[in-house]
């Protein structure tokens, strides 16, 4: 993880990460907000990672949405 420019002595664990640019983030709550987009944002920022993919199990039907990072736009 980076914060400001500097390597944190935390270790990162993402729900799933892939290819060492994507984070997946699991959800299982009735309806996706605004809380849980910040978190892959912020998710991304921290690892650097490109992309970054919310999906929610709980909706009636699967919710997702698809994140990317400033530099990979």
């Amino acid at each position: 993880m980076f914060y400001k420019g500097r390597q944190l002595s935390t270790v990162y664990r993402a729900d799933f990460t892939r290819f060492g640019s994507v984070v997946v983030e699991l959800k299982a709550i009735t309806a996706l907000t605004r809380v849980e987009e910040a978190q892959v944002i912020n998710y991304l920022r921290a690892t650097r990672f490109e992309v970054g993919s919310l999906l929610n199990f709980a909706s009636s039907s699967l919710e997702y949405r698809r994140f990317l990072s400033a530099k990979s736009a």
